[in-house]
């Protein structure tokens, strides 16, 4: 039994590093998700401002209005998506089929939140508890200095664990309540395009 509980206590002790390695990894990850976050909102304000009130007062006679508004240095989905419906939507089959794509897209682009958010708790804890066993050893035998080093380490991987997710977290909320009011706009479009067609 002795055998086994050193062997269970030397594998969890040996995953400490590559957990804080990968909590770093995604530390970084979640700076980058958080400028790349702020410069999307700013892009998603413009084009709310630009195209919001247009497309509720849509009508087959103003679709034409449409297109010379597209911004030609904007990249975003939206305007991507939108500028590929008015050009190029002949078919009720190949808006849906846009649209489908979108929503892939709009996935893809949410699952590095989704990641962080799950993640980053999950690897703070692992490292709190792996960090927990020496420094309750080193209490144990009057290490002081040995316990304060790895109740360093414990709150460090904690708050670094809901740093990341808390990032992760927000994004993903912001970005879910976004990317479905986009596609309900490129849906009603389509459905005006296709009214346009049909007459």
């Amino acid at each position: 039994m002795e055998v086994i509980s050193k062997t269970l206590f030397w594998v969890a002790n040996s995953l400490l590093i590559p957990d804080i390695i990968i909590l770093l990894i995604l530390f970084g990850r979640a700076l980058i998700l958080a400028g790349s976050f702020y410069n999307q909102m700013m892009t998603k304000r413009r084009n709310d401002a630009l195209f919001g009130a247009k497309i509720k007062a849509l009508s087959p006679a103003t679709i034409d209005e449409l297109p010379p508004l597209l911004p030609a240095r904007d990249n975003s989905l939206f305007i991507k998506y939108l500028r590929d419906l008015l050009t190029s939507a002949k078919s009720e089959a190949y808006s849906d089929y846009l649209l489908s794509n979108l929503e892939n897209e709009a996935d893809k682009d949410l699952s590095i939140s989704r990641i962080l958010a799950k993640m980053g708790p999950v690897l703070g804890l692992i490292g709190t508890l792996i960090a927990m066993s020496p420094a309750l050893v080193g209490l144990s035998t009057g290490d002081i200095s040995g316990m304060a080093y790895n109740m360093q380490v414990v709150f460090a991987t904690t708050v670094v664990g809901l740093v990341v997710s808390a990032i992760g977290l927000v994004t993903l909320q912001y970005k879910q309540r976004w990317y479905a009011k986009d596609i309900y706009s490129l849906e009603y479009v389509a459905r005006v395009i296709n009214d346009k067609d049909e007459k």
